[in-house]
């Protein structure tokens, strides 16, 4: 499975998908009690996990990929509605007549379609568990005093493959129910400004409750070097660098 990842992103960068796409999609493997997990970072905050020979995309976007040319998909997760989670052509693309689609309140009504999960909802996805945890901002605003992401909006997701467990926190700050997170595996956490995080936010939320891995994803221009640099005393938290802007 893994040498047909490679091989379908190696044709992608040989038949005009942009640069910036080619470059950033790596694939990392995590081992499982059921089998190998694929994590295949795109960019930005859009990934793919393969298990048991299906395909979960997360907030796919074509300005990162040609969709056309990646695997479909079993099911696709979004976070929220904004721009660069929401692409309706991307799910296009990567959607068959059984995909599944599991969106917030406000992404169904934009889409027109998709299985609602509210945070705190919890549900089995094809071979995986799936929890919803709130995602929101609770320092950085717009200039009308609004957080960029309002407290139950949009949605983080914790993905249950095997006895692995991996939290796509979608756009979010620290906020108090991350804390209560438990046996987190693999984190993806954002670390961009004024939308997210700062490295020092990201540092703190990933504290809070201790992944055994963790991703910045989304993290812009900001330089994850230094989120290294703050948590190289925090060796039960391997962070891992990739390129994810």
């Amino acid at each position: 499975m893994l040498q047909i990842l490679a091989a379908l992103l190696a044709a992608a960068c040989l038949t005009g998908v942009p640069v910036r796409a080619c470059l950033a999609a790596q694939t990392d493997v995590l081992k499982t009690a059921d089998g190998d997990v694929a994590m295949t970072l795109i960019g930005h905050g859009t990934l793919y996990f393969t298990y048991k020979g299906k395909v979960y995309h997360v907030d796919p976007w074509t300005k990162l990929a040609d969709y056309a040319k990646l695997p479909k998909a079993d099911a696709i997760l979004i976070t929220h509605e904004h721009r660069d989670h929401l692409d309706p052509e991307a799910i296009a693309a990567i959607s068959t007549p059984d995909t599944v689609i599991v969106v917030t309140e406000t992404v169904a009504k934009q889409l027109g379609k998709g299985e609602v999960m509210k945070n705190g909802d919890k549900r089995t996805l094809l071979d995986i568990d799936v929890a919803a945890v709130p995602a929101y901002n609770i320092e950085h605003k717009r200039d009308n005093g609004q957080p960029f992401h309002p407290k139950g909006v949009g949605n983080g997701y914790v993905l249950t493959f095997g006895d692995k467990r991996i939290y796509v926190a979608g756009d979010t700050e620290g906020v108090p129910e991350m804390a209560g997170l438990k046996n987190i595996d693999v984190a993806f956490l954002p670390m961009n400004l004024p939308y997210t995080m700062t490295p020092e936010m990201t540092a703190k939320a990933a504290k809070s409750f201790k992944p055994k891995i963790l991703y910045p994803y989304h993290y812009g221009e900001t330089d994850p070097q230094k989120l290294m640099e703050i948590l190289k005393k925090t060796p039960q938290i391997e962070v891992r660098v990739r390129d994810m802007r």
